[in-house]
C-alpha cells in the first residue's frame, strides 16, 4: 500500500510538474503578448495579418510545409559597423595615413591590425564598411575620430551570426508569431528558412511559378510541385489575367493555360506575409538606407 502511494504520488509530482512547465508558464510569459514597440518609431509591430494571409497560414500547415522549412533566423550576437560614406576634400591616400595615425590611441589598440588590412587593398570606394567590432565604444571611438577629419561616417548595429544575412537580417523573436496559430516554427532545414521570405523575395509571380513548377526557379530543388493547387483549363476567349507565364518546358499544351486556385494565393499571400524586418528591443539592428558620397 505504501509503494502504491509512492508511486501515486511520484506519477502527480511528474506530471503536474510538467503541465506547470510546458502549458502554464508559457502561458503567463507569452498569453498576454501584446505587440512590441519598433526601436526610434512610435508603430508596433507585428501588425495583423490579411484575411488572405490568415487562410493562406491554414494552407501552409495542410500541406506540411514546415517539416521542410523553419521559420526561426538564428543570431550569434551583434556587432558595430563603422561605415565610411564621404570623403569631403580628403583624399583617399591622406585618409589612410590619417586612420594609420589613430593605431597608437588606446581606445582603438584591438582593432588596429583589422582597420590595416581593410584598407590596405582600398580604392577609394565609397561607400566602404572600414570597422566591425564587437564593442560599441570602440566603434564610437573610431566615429568621433572620423567626425574631427572631416569626412562622414555612419555607425550601425548588426546581428551577426551563419542565419544572418542569408535568411534575414536578426533573429526571431516571440512577437514575430502573435498572430499566428499554429505557429509553424519547423525543425528542419530541407528548403531555406522563411521566417523573412516576404521581404528576401516579395514578388508574388515568382512565388506561384515556384510552387507549380520549383526547378524553374531553383536549379534542383529537392522541393516537390505543388501543381494540386493550380488549374490547367482551356483558354477561352482571352487568357486569365492570372495565368501563370511560363517557360515552353513547363508550360501546358497549346491553347490550355495554368491558373492559381484560391489556395495557391492564398498560401502565397501567407508567404510574403512573413517578414522580419523590423528592429525590436530584444532584436535590434540599424536600419541601412542607400547613402550617396
Amino acid at each position: 500500500m505504501r509503494n502504491g502511494f509512492a508511486v501515486f504520488f511520484a506519477v502527480v509530482v511528474a506530471l503536474g510538474g510538467s503541465w506547470l512547465g510546458f502549458v502554464v508558464a508559457p502561458t503567463v510569459q507569452l498569453g498576454k503578448a501584446k505587440q512590441a514597440l519598433i526601436l526610434n518609431s512610435t508603430d508596433t509591430w507585428p501588425q495583423q495579418r490579411t484575411g488572405e494571409a490568415t487562410l493562406g497560414l491554414q494552407v501552409y500547415r495542410a500541406n506540411g510545409c514546415a517539416a521542410c522549412h523553419t521559420e526561426q533566423i538564428r543570431q550569434d550576437g551583434v556587432a558595430a559597423e563603422v561605415t565610411l560614406i564621404a570623403l569631403n576634400k580628403t583624399k583617399p591616400e591622406d585618409f589612410k595615413a590619417f586612420v594609420q595615425s589613430l593605431f597608437i590611441l588606446p581606445e582603438l589598440a584591438k582593432v588596429t591590425n583589422t582597420l590595416a588590412a581593410t584598407l590596405n587593398g582600398w580604392k577609394g570606394d565609397l561607400p566602404t564598411t572600414i570597422l566591425v567590432t564587437d564593442d560599441k565604444a570602440v566603434a564610437d571611438a573610431m566615429s568621433d575620430r572620423l567626425k574631427a577629419a572631416g569626412v562622414k561616417s555612419e555607425t550601425h548595429i548588426v546581428a551577426t551570426g551563419e542565419d544572418i544575412p542569408r535568411w534575414g537580417i536578426r533573429r526571431s523573436v516571440a512577437a514575430d508569431f502573435l498572430y499566428d496559430f499554429p505557429v509553424q516554427l519547423g525543425n528542419l532545414r530541407v528548403g531555406p528558412d522563411l521566417a523573412d521570405v516576404g521581404a528576401r523575395l516579395p514578388d508574388a509571380n515568382w512565388q506561384l511559378q515556384h510552387l507549380y513548377a520549383p526547378t524553374l526557379s531553383v536549379t534542383n530543388s529537392a522541393m516537390p510541385s505543388f501543381k494540386f493547387l493550380f488549374d490547367v483549363r482551356k483558354i477561352g476567349s482571352a487568357p486569365s489575367p492570372d495565368a501563370l507565364n511560363l517557360p515552353k518546358q513547363f508550360a501546358p499544351a497549346d491553347g490550355y493555360e495554368v491558373v492559381p486556385k484560391l489556395e495557391a494565393k492564398e498560401l502565397v499571400a501567407y508567404l510574403l506575409s512573413l517578414r522580419a524586418d523590423a528592429p525590436l528591443y530584444e532584436a535590434p539592428f540599424s536600419p541601412i538606407t542607400s547613402a550617396k558620397p
